[in-house]
């Protein structure tokens, strides 16, 4: 099963009570050159992309008894009705320690490469890349990945950013029968 708000809380050891959703363009917003949270201003565009940057090379090591909570696969789209169909696809996964790993697919090309990434213990925000790029980065709160549609801001390094939306894919129906299995079995 795809992680909930309620798995991810209780698998970091962090005491999480309640989750921060990130909603880009409505709770985080641009006005101007100033980045809001709520109606507090919290950094300047260039610095509200260089912290996505921090967060996602501060992506620990995994090691091999590192445990993983699948978060998903999602489809990367543009937001509106009149977006093409998605040929761009991420799954996420993520350590005890805050560590985002995952694989990016395009399938227009036929290429995968992987992802690493962090989750900030303090804000909930968690932001990644392909493995050995500094840019573009890509962030969402880590409640917001709990949902089946969620706002990301994809970071340029040119110093442009857009909203894009990921879309959660139905679970293999091999994983949910798996988990049927494993219930009627307790």
């Amino acid at each position: 099963r795809w992680a909930t708000w309620a798995a991810v809380a209780s698998w970091f050891p962090w005491g999480w009570r309640e989750p921060v959703y990130f909603e880009y363009g409505d709770t985080v917003y641009y006005q101007g050159d100033t980045v809001y949270y709520g109606d507090q201003p919290v950094a300047s565009a260039e610095e509200y992309a260089a912290q996505a940057q921090e967060i996602a090379e501060a992506a620990p090591e995994p090691t091999q008894e590192t445990e993983w909570l699948s978060l998903g696969v999602f489809a990367l789209t543009q937001e509106g009705d009149d977006a093409p169909n998605p040929t761009l696809y991420l799954q996420l996964a993520v350590s005890k320690d805050g560590l985002i790993a995952g694989t990016f697919f395009d399938e227009a090309s036929e290429v995968a490469k992987p992802l690493e990434g962090a989750v900030d213990k303090e804000s909930q925000r968690s932001a990644w890349t392909v493995v050995d790029k500094k840019w573009p980065v890509m962030e969402a709160g880590i409640a917001n990945l709990t949902k089946d549609t969620v706002p990301v801001l994809i970071h340029f390094e040119d110093g442009q950013t857009q909203r894009w939306l990921l879309v959660r894919l139905e679970e293999p129906m091999e994983a949910q029968a798996g988990q049927s299995d494993q219930s009627s079995e307790n």
